[in-house]
């Protein structure tokens, strides 16, 4: 079984006038590779991937498997309807996958009794290991600790991109010692690796990702200080990168140093163009240009 720690990058889907840019996404994942991250996500919520139908997310998913074979590649499994959620789940499950990422129902706001019926039946339908994404303010519903740690419990619940917001339920879930803790928010990568997190699914590592894996490495090490230093300077791009909505800040710093082209698909829309160059400068400074 893929040990799910480390830094994990849930890849954007690069579009070529409307259409996913195959050649462009394979390059992209082949270089995260390179750069010593631990797995790859495909379909998450960075890939836009409410804006592709069920046939261009399985052709996503396939292309980065052909392109790093011997990487681990998580897919994203989002709905809001369980029946379809299962059927789809079947299709991606013919395909080598590392495991399913799977937020809670948007819109419906379940109970938790609601979510632990819906994560029970998704897990118990899988064939590969379950990562329960907590991220209420993309969701509507806030998984609680106690509901993630009894769904523990099951043997294809693993780990949890802790999307949350509380340090105090991060701490929480890291002291049960049952499932592996990943941070989804990139300002807290540091600080649940030093609490006792796993690894981390970044989307900011999209951009010096080597740097991120040093951090995770030193913080490893127990070279806390060094880690820290390392984060605080990728810090300022971190927060560039959220300063409009994901992922169009990363997509308009991979067309700045030639790697994608910068374009989304409506509703979303491309990076101002302050940010566009408060991003060029910090490009500059991190010696991606």
């Amino acid at each position: 079984m893929t040990s799910f720690d480390g830094i994990w990058i849930p890849l954007i889907t690069p579009f070529h006038d409307g259409r996913i840019d195959f050649p462009a996404l394979q390059a992209l994942a082949r270089g995260m590779v390179d750069a010593g991250i631990s797995g790859l996500v495909a379909c998450g919520s960075t890939a836009e991937a409410a804006a592709l139908d069920d046939d261009e997310q399985l052709a996503v998913l396939d292309a980065i498997i052909a392109a790093v074979p011997d990487c681990p590649v998580v897919m994203g499994l989002a709905g809001n309807r369980q029946a379809a959620m299962l059927e789809k789940m079947q299709k991606i499950q013919q395909r080598r996958i590392a495991g399913l990422l799977i937020p809670a129902p948007y819109y419906i706001r379940p109970s938790q009794e609601g979510l632990r019926a819906f994560y029970l039946a998704m897990a118990d339908a899988a064939t590969v290991p379950v990562i329960v994404y907590n991220i209420p303010y993309r969701s509507g519903i806030n998984i609680d600790s106690a509901t993630i740690l009894a769904l523990a419990e099951h043997d294809r619940i693993v780990a949890v991109k802790d999307c949350g917001g509380s340090m105090s339920a991060t701490m929480d879930l890291i002291t049960h010692g049952g499932l592996c803790i990943l941070s989804g928010e990139d300002e807290q990568i540091f600080t649940t690796l030093c609490l006792g997190g796993s690894g981390a699914i970044t989307a900011a590592a999209h951009l010096r990702p080597d740097l991120f894996v040093r951090v995770a490495q030193l913080v490893r090490a127990q070279r806390i200080d060094e880690a820290r230093a390392v984060f605080y300077d990728l810090l300022p791009l971190i927060r560039l990168l959220f300063a409009e909505p994901n992922p169009a800040p990363i997509k308009t710093a991979l067309a700045s140093m030639g790697m994608v082209r910068d374009e989304l698909r409506a509703p979303m829309q491309a990076s101002s163009p302050a940010l566009r160059e408060k991003l060029q400068r910090e490009l500059l400074r991190l010696g991606c240009l």
